[in-house]
Parts: C-alpha cells; sequence; structure tokens
C-alpha cells in the first residue's frame, strides 16, 4: 500500500541497509516485532505461534541484512535461539557481497545470568559480544564470545551501540525484542525503524506483554509509514520514528 503490488521480499529489504552513508557514531537501529490483533507480543509465553511463514521470512530476511542483533536475555531464554544465520543460502549471498557471513550477536546483562545452555552459546561458527556489569561464567561455551566489562553506571545501551559502532563497525543494528529491551532503546532515543507484522489472530487475553514494556516515555513517539503490505491476512509495517529518523 498504497500502490496494489507483488513485491520480493529479499529486494524490498535491501533498501534497509544503510549503503554507502555512514551512520555516524552509532549504528541505524531497526526493531522487528510480531504483534496479535488485541496487542500481545507472545502467545503461551512465545511469540512463535503468532507469526506464519510470511513473518519468519521477514524475521530471517531482516536477519541477512543486519551487522549485528540485540536480543535480550529473557528472550534468548525462552525462544532458545540457535545460530542467526542458520540458512547457508544467506550466508553465502553475504560473502559473495564481501560481507561477513552472518551478523554478530549482541547480548546485555546487567546480573552476569546468561542462558548459556541454549543452542546459541553452543555453535562455535557463531560471534558473540556480552556486555556485562557483573562476572559471567562461560565455562562450557563452545561459540566465540567477547566480553565486554563496564562499570553499572556506564552500561547503557546508548554505550552498547556506539562501542558495537567503533569497535565492531556495525551500521545497521537488529533488535529482536522482547518488550523491556525495545522500551529502554526507546527511552534512550536510539531507534530508528520499527518492522512489525500484526497477525490476524487473537489471543484472548492473558497476561502476555505488548511489544513495549515498562514506564511510559514524557511523549508520545510518532511513527511515520513507510510502508506497509499484505499477506494472507496479516499486515507488515515499516515505520520511521520521526523524532530520531536521520
Amino acid at each position: 500500500m498504497p500502490e496494489a503490488a507483488t513485491v520480493a521480499l529479499d529486494d524490498l529489504l535491501a533498501s534497509v541497509t544503510p549503503g554507502g552513508r555512514d551512520p555516524g557514531p552509532r549504528p541505524h537501529v531497526i526493531v522487528n516485532f510480531v504483534a496479535s490483533l488485541d496487542g500481545r507480543a507472545t502467545f503461551h509465553g512465545r511469540s512463535g505461534p503468532l507469526g506464519d511463514d510470511g513473518d519468519r521470512a521477514m524475521f530471517h530476511g531482516l536477519r541477512e541484512q543486519a551487522d549485528a542483533v540485540l536480543v535480550g536475555t529473557n528472550t534468548l531464554r525462552v525462544e532458545r535461539y540457535g545460530r542467526i544465520l542458520s540458512q547457508p543460502a544467506r550466508r553465502e549471498r553475504r560473502a559473495a557481497s564481501g560481507r561477513v557471513e552472518e551478523p554478530l550477536a549482541c547480548v546485555v546483562t546487567r546480573t552476569g545470568r546468561l542462558p548459556t545452555d541454549i543452542p546459541l552459546f553452543a555453535e562455535p561458527e557463531q560471534r558473540i559480544v556480552v556486555f556485562a556489569a557483573a562476572e559471567v561464567d562461560l565455562r562450557g561455551v563452545g561459540a566465540q564470545v567477547e566480553l565486554v566489562r563496564l562499570e553499572p553506571g556506564e552500561l547503557t545501551l546508548t554505550t552498547v551501540v556506539a562501542h558495537l559502532r567503533s569497535d565492531h563497525d556495525v551500521r545497521l543494528l537488529l533488535c529482536e525484542g522482547g518488550p523491556t529491551l525495545f522500551s529502554s532503546l526507546l527511552h534512550e532515543g536510539i531507534v530508528d525503524e520499527l518492522f512489525l507484522t500484526l497477525v490476524p489472530k487473537l489471543t484472548g487475553g492473558g497476561a502476555s506483554p505488548t511489544i513495549t514494556t515498562g514506564p511510559e516515555l514524557p511523549d508520545l513517539a510518532e511513527v511515520m509509514t513507510l510502508w506497509l503490505l499484505e499477506r494472507a491476512g496479516s499486515l507488515y509495517l515499516r515505520g520511521a520514528l520521526r523524532e530520531w529518523s536521520r
């Protein structure tokens, strides 16, 4: 919308990358979520049941474009994260374009507690950077993990994304949640775009969170629609946050 057309998703998502433009002192930050019609981001505790193959195509397509993927520790634990790009074809396309084969995984923890039993931490080819304000036990981890220790007062998401830009040349950072992490990014003013899949499903209530959880912002954050797609009853929104979009 507004023009009716059929689009190839991977071609459309290629426009998400900053390209030759320098994103500045921090990466261009995009956030991806799925939500039910009654506003829930999970069903029975997980986001997976809400989506379909179209939502999964969006999910993996955005991962292919990103330089790094930021995920909250609880989301990692509940969704049992594995390798960021599990499909060889996506890794091959990145390598053919001169990029590293897959995105860096990024985790932030104040407590030092990580779900190191999930498949992500067992994957020897997966690069992970952990920003922590406490000791982290990485015994038995098979992935390539870099630990960045910061004082509690220094450990902000603003500091994290600046490190990702300066130390790892991250130009496009994808955040996959959860809702508390998204809210924290909003409060620190470092979200540029939101990708939201709205599925034609109802949870019927319950205690599942919405896509943001935490204190309200001082003012509403306005989102400008860049495009809106429809497939099998699901709506796919790409929106730019007006206050921070560049």
